[in-house]
């Protein structure tokens, strides 16, 4: 059986290792030993609660060989597009660094295909079960909760594989509301508008039903007000930045959420239980100790190493963020270490190998770029900018008193979101691609043509799904 067949069945059944179960039994919840759950073994509320956890243990993409979570993904091909970090042995043909794309095109396709099955198996097997079975004011927040995984899932696909800045476009998502059977695969690409609608639906019933308070690695309707506003602020039709301005503010006024006093601490010694935290992946019981864990992969280097280039450490001139996350200078390859999650000379920690889907700093910069969009206050966004820019240590907004267009502001603002939450879940990326062509250009000189704004659908699935569609323009199938 083909390879991307096998692993959308295999997000499907959740078939794992003892080894697994046991490293991710302590934070997201242990799925029985060598069980496989899938929709056929949801019976009732506690089964349905074990095959949630396991959409986590997706959503985490905690690895079936070493149970460490393998979350460096969603931090470091976005920057490295970008420009702030780099491989760092050097780069080559095809190297995202360029913004060339082939060579990541299957990067982000199983994993979040791995999360919507999962969503949809739970559902699903929820569905099958005679009325009454699991109580209403049990299924709501479980399903919520998939909803609102199975929403990350199609909105990584989107933004990653379909047009998303283009809203009339056909190139959209593949969406997929029930669990993958070899009879169903064949299915047809949907619209951007398709795929948003999607997406927003799932927002708005995870609003509505998940959970206000939850531990930090599970989504509650806080995290889900957030995602709909970074939705929205990618979409950009009429109505959509008002949207996201009162959801941000919902957010701000009315959550138990903080910002840090000063972000510094989040990555040195707070991680998830800091104030600011909204959703976080936490690393399981053994990975400070594995030898190859994802902090070993910015210092000192384990199986590869990624490092900061000199474009951050230019961005972070004057910015004291750049003494404690850009390190040493690397002569031999002309990069830095990236020590934004581990300083120099130190060894992995529980913070350390902490990672971070969505923050409240995010949060009030979407509220600034809304208001900057939707001709709201100049005032009252520069406001947002310098408090963000306070928690992070700076003093001095000369440079932002002095601009007065809005353009300028929105550029000072993907600047101030690059800084902020550089190699985090790549919204350093999205808030750059949401600038007129010209200005992306002139931040990534090698970055002329949208059709590099995403990647290519990976050869495979046209080989399994013979009604998908068309390969994204600028790319080749080439099966």
């Amino acid at each position: 059986m083909k390879r991307k067949l096998f692993h959308i069945l295999f997000g499907l059944t959740f078939i794992t290792s003892s080894v697994s179960l046991t490293s991710c039994e302590s934070q997201l919840g242990a799925l029985p030993e060598n069980a496989k759950v899938d929709g056929n073994t949801v019976l009732d509320a506690p089964t349905a609660r074990i095959a949630l956890n396991g959409i986590y243990f997706r959503f985490a993409h905690v690895s079936q060989d070493n149970g460490i979570t393998q979350w460096t993904n969603n931090e470091r091909l976005p920057a490295q597009l970008t420009g702030y970090m780099m491989y760092g042995y050097g780069t080559g043909a095809g190297a995202p660094e360029d913004n060339q794309m082939l060579s990541s095109s299957d990067i982000y396709w199983s994993y979040s295909y791995g999360i919507i099955n999962a969503a949809n198996s739970l559902i699903g097997g929820m569905d099958n079960l005679p009325q009454g079975r699991i109580p209403t004011a049990e299924r709501e927040p479980i399903e919520a909760e998939a909803r609102f995984l199975r929403a990350y899932g199609h909105f990584k696909l989107l933004t990653f594989y379909g047009q998303w800045f283009d809203h009339s476009s056909p190139y959209g998502v593949l969406l997929r509301y029930e669990a993958v059977t070899i009879g169903n695969i064949p299915k047809a690409r949907s619209s951007v508008a398709e795929s948003y609608t999607s997406i927003l639906q799932d927002l708005d019933y995870a609003i509505l039903h998940c959970p206000a308070q939850h531990e930090k690695y599970y989504a509650t309707l806080w995290a889900a007000r957030a995602l709909k506003a970074r939705v929205l602020m990618c979409r950009g039709q009429a109505g959509d930045y008002a949207e996201v301005i009162k959801l941000t503010e919902e957010i701000i006024n009315n959550s138990p959420y903080q910002l840090e006093p000063l972000a510094k601490d989040i990555f040195r010694t707070k991680g998830a239980s800091s104030s600011e935290v909204i959703l976080s992946i936490a690393p399981q019981p053994n990975q400070p100790a594995y030898a190859y864990s994802r902090s070993r992969q910015f210092y000192p280097g384990a199986s590869a190493l990624y490092c900061a280039t000199q474009g951050l450490r230019d961005l972070l001139t004057a910015d004291p963020r750049q003494d404690w996350m850009v390190g040493s200078f690397r002569k031999n390859y002309a990069n830095y270490f990236f020590t934004k999650y581990i300083a120099e000379g130190t060894v992995p920690t529980v913070v350390s190998e902490t990672y971070y889907a969505i923050r409240l700093t995010e949060v009030h910069l979407l509220k600034a770029e809304a208001l900057l969009r939707n001709n709201g206050s100049i005032t009252e966004a520069k406001a947002i900018l310098k408090e963000i820019g306070t928690h992070n240590g700076l003093s001095d907004f000369s440079k932002l008193d002095a601009l007065t267009s809005r353009e300028d502001i929105l550029k000072y603002n993907y600047q101030e979101t690059s800084k902020s939450l550089v190699a985090e879940d790549g919204q350093e990326w999205l808030c750059l691609l949401r600038l007129p062509l010209a200005t992306v250009t002139s931040i990534r000189p090698k970055l002329t043509n949208i059709q590099q704004y995403i990647l290519p659908v990976p050869k495979s699935e046209f080989a399994d799904n013979s009604k998908f569609g068309e390969q994204n323009p600028g790319y080749n199938i080439d099966l």
